[in-house]
């Protein structure tokens, strides 16, 4: 047997899978946590050394399985986007890292808008300044902490910092640079221009590999740990970009729509002048010579846990869903906006907080549930939009995470797409995207594309319903009403939260 081993470094748990190239499924899987850090509001951090610990340990359990250490052949990973870690030049971190999901550094983002420019931000890196990218905390460190920041040689992200310390070897890899705000998308380097114009030295941006490059090989060290001999270590790719390797979303025509704590909507594109005017997210792909747009809804299945956590602790998911379906398309007029936590596309406001809109007395739990799991979908809905308008003729959207456990949600989601919706035979997701970096890498097939045909296998399909689609096609503009009708009162309530 020969096997890859993908490893997936997320926020609150790393994943390593084992993966058999005869058996073309994956064999074993094993999962470590590890703590994050809310020191201040607004402060989101991890311990670096907690990732490479809990990487080592998931690497062991799952190497264990194969029996044969000899037949695991490569490793490559996938990782948690944005995350600052600050290295001296012994490539020690020079404090904790700052995570995608912490908001300190606003007027970090303003400030690059003013430095750079905010049409020449989006003409070279594809992106706006916001407070989730790389650069903002950069400054805010620079800032902030001068005499730290005095000491810093590079950056890394937190799985090119995890594969340094299991090969030695320094590198970043272009999907997850992508997220830096400091990549030319288009040509694939780094950018002078962005650095100098933000007064941060060019040296601390590392070398850049493909994907599927070889980055190294695993040290003595780590091998002992492991127990894996002297394997090839690939670069790997960010986890949006390996989510979209493991779930077939390599050509046009084809969007993965993933509702998990956050909710994600993304294509395959092959041009790299498209121009989304920063309203969805644009970077390279873990395929080599494409990339995606993304947009991004903060608060997805974290929606519908909070709901269910304040106001139906008793009730299990599956009952929640379940009264869902006793209430119709539209919820009786009633629309929840998922703005929980701000919201990111197409509407970059930290601010906005959710709602329920129509409320009346005739509303139950059910109608509730429905009106969330619809808001939601309505959410993901204006990224499928923002794509459309550009033109994209969307064939099918493959769904994956908690929206793709119920089929009244897959049905659903079809109804409002207004577009074919998949659910696929096993769904792995980034981490299986990272094993099948390193299997390509090792030329065991010809393709990304070949690759994940072998795994992403289409499991049912859920075609929209005439009636549902025209009733969901009227609720959707009044839903995006919500936003600017909302936004205001947001801004006023900030003093009372």
């Amino acid at each position: 047997m020969n096997y890859v081993i993908g490893v997936d470094l997320g926020t609150s748990a790393v994943k390593a899978l084992l993966v058999s190239r005869e058996e073309g499924a994956v064999t074993a899987e094993a999962s470590r946590e590890y703590p994050l850090y809310h020191d201040y509001a607004g402060w989101s951090e991890q311990e670096p050394e907690d990732w490479v610990q809990a990487t080592l340990e998931a690497v062991r359990e799952v190497a264990a399985e194969a029996g044969n250490p000899s037949e695991i052949k490569g490793l490559s990973f996938s990782g948690q986007m944005h995350g600052l870690v600050l290295l001296n030049k012994d490539k020690q971190p020079l404090r904790r890292a700052i995570l995608w999901n912490d908001t300190r550094t606003t007027k970090q983002c303003r400030r690059i808008e003013e430095m750079v420019g905010e049409e020449r931000l989006l003409s070279i890196t594809k992106n706006p300044a916001l407070e989730g990218f790389t650069l903002p905390k950069l400054l805010w460190v620079k800032e902030e902490q001068p005499e730290l920041f005095a000491e810093a040689d590079s950056f890394m992200l937190p799985k090119d910092y995890v594969r340094l310390r299991l090969t030695g070897d320094a590198a970043m890899e272009y999907s997850d640079a992508a997220g830096t705000l400091l990549l030319d998308v288009g040509r694939k380097e780094w950018s002078r221009e962005i650095c100098e114009a933000v007064g941060l030295p060019f040296s601390l941006c590392p070398k850049l590999l493909a994907s599927h490059e070889e980055a190294g090989t695993l040290q003595e060290d780590i091998r002992n740990a492991t127990g894996l001999e002297e394997i090839k270590v690939f670069a790997g790719g960010a986890d949006n970009a390996c989510g979209a390797v493991g779930t077939g979303i390599l050509e046009e025509g084809t969007v993965l729509s993933s509702t998990g704590t956050s909710g994600v909507v993304l294509a395959y594109e092959k041009d790299a002048e498209k121009d989304f005017q920063g309203k969805v997210h644009y970077f390279n792909h873990a395929e080599s010579d494409g990339y995606y747009s993304m947009g991004v809804t903060l608060a997805a299945g974290h929606s519908f846990s909070w709901f269910k956590n304040t106001f139906a602790p008793d009730k299990s998911f599956e009952e929640l869903v379940k009264l869902a379906e006793s209430s119709p398309p539209g919820a009786k007029g009633l629309l929840f906006t998922p703005y929980i936590s701000g919201e990111r596309t197409p509407h970059a406001d930290a601010d906005v907080r959710g709602s329920f809109i129509g409320m009346h007395a005739s509303h139950t739990l059910g109608d509730f549930v429905r009106a969330v799991m619809e808001g939601i979908t309505f959410s993901l809905q204006e990224s499928l939009s923002a794509f459309k308008a550009q033109g994209k003729n969307v064939q099918k959207v493959v769904a994956t995470g908690g929206g793709a456990k119920s089929s009244f949600w897959l049905q659903m989601q079809a109804d409002i797409y207004n577009t074919p919706v998949v659910k696929l035979k096993s769904e792995q997701g980034p981490g299986l995207g990272a094993a099948l970096l390193a299997a390509y890498g090792l030329g065991w097939y010809a393709s990304l594309q070949e690759a994940a045909g072998e795994f992403a296998e289409e499991a049912e399909r859920f075609e929209p319903e005439t009636e549902n689609v025209l009733t969901y096609s009227r609720l959707f503009p009044l839903y995006q009403e919500v936003y600017a009708s909302t936004s205001s009162l947001s801004t006023a309530l900030k003093d009372f939260r």
